[in-house]
């Protein structure tokens, strides 16, 4: 383990399911089985999120039968389905064969704060669901499931699936919707006049960042097709005149000559070598006393218990990518031209990681 600092921010990181954390007294074989049958609930949350179930609720109750006809479904079906929600606090039966919303169940509605159906939709939706078929694949391969699935990476998948596609983007704003502003507390970039987000999608944590510091410029830096979209969130957040969209692919170069370069979410999406690949892009454009900060979950070792060790099954399934503990950060820093200097603890399960060009 390299001599690290961490920062004493505080941590509120979500437990995998464990036997840490299941009630006194349950059985190691019960422990288990509903590890096991977890599938059964997210796949009928799926189906409530596929078929818009919230969104034809929000103006009132509503019969099997109506909601069967809307759904071009089977209502005896559609019942049982409903009735399994109900019973998970999405909605309420008022009468036999009638349902009305829950407080739950709105959050699914479509562009309800969260973006929890659009991501219901990618992590629990059809495609996915053939990628996890190829697990064990992966597992014996190191290919991701998408990979063998569907003959090509993520990435390309998702360019020709637009569906697919705008969904993913909208759930990758609601998964780390909490990140941006436990990234602003975490760090001080007052220190820095320029910013450059590499890979930043539409510009969500770079937004958040230039309005707590008002002084600061940013670049957001991706592939020529998230312009538009980016665009037009930096306007609306009032940020146009002070943030710019630079296309460009980070395997080729990265916008050079600016005080700090963030890479959020972006290592974990691509296997070591890549990786390596997109941090000696920065090195080269990064000048003396620039800073590289990385925002990922850091994995802490041995048995504790953290998020990013099932996320990590995640990457190594969908994106052939993966999750990482300080020292592997540290070595491919290393090998990339940095030096890990420090790692600042958010109040999610992501972390700031401080590195300075050598």
């Amino acid at each position: 383990m390299p001599a690290v600092l961490i920062s004493q921010a505080t941590t509120d990181v979500p437990n995998a399911q464990s036997a840490r954390n299941a009630p006194a007294g349950m059985p190691p074989h019960v422990q288990l089985i509903q590890m096991g049958v977890a599938l059964w609930q997210a796949r009928a949350v799926y189906a409530a999120a596929e078929l818009g179930l919230a969104d034809l609720l929000a103006k009132g109750e509503r019969s099997t039968e109506d909601l069967a006809r809307e759904t071009a479904t089977h209502a005896p079906s559609l019942y049982r389905l409903l009735r399994a929600l109900a019973s998970c606090g999405l909605v309420t039966e008022t009468a036999r064969n009638r349902f009305a919303s829950a407080p739950l169940g709105d959050a699914l509605r479509d562009g309800a704060p969260g973006a929890a159906r659009a991501t219901i939709l990618t992590i629990a939706g059809s495609w996915q669901w053939k990628a996890w078929d190829h697990f064990l694949h992966a597992l014996r391969t190191g290919e991701s499931g998408v990979q063998a699935s569907f003959g090509k990476s993520l990435f390309d998948f998702l360019a020709g699936e637009p569906v697919h596609s705008a969904r993913f983007n909208e759930a990758m704003v609601g998964m780390h919707g909490a990140v941006a502003p436990a990234v602003v507390a975490a760090f001080d970039f007052s220190r820095f006049k320029s910013v450059v987000d590499v890979g930043g999608g539409k510009g969500a944590l770079l937004a958040a960042i230039l309005k707590a510091h008002p002084a600061l410029r940013g670049v957001l830096f991706d592939l020529p097709e998230t312009g538009d979209d980016a665009g037009a969130y930096l306007a609306a957040a009032g940020l146009g005149a002070r943030c710019a969209f630079q296309a460009g692919d980070f395997f080729q170069a990265v916008p050079a000559s600016h005080d700090a370069y963030l890479l959020a979410h972006v290592l974990h999406d691509w296997n070591d070598d890549q990786a390596i690949a997109i941090l000696r892009k920065c090195r080269e454009a990064i000048p003396a006393g620039g800073r590289l900060l990385i925002i990922e979950a850091v994995l802490p070792d041995g048995d504790a218990p953290h998020h990013g060790k099932l996320m990590d099954l995640l990457m190594l399934t969908i994106t052939g990518g993966a999750e990482r503990g300080a020292d592997q950060f540290a070595n491919m820093l290393t090998r990339s031209g940095f030096r890990l200097a420090k790692v600042h603890l958010t109040t999610t399960h992501q972390s700031v990681i401080e590195a300075v060009p050598v």
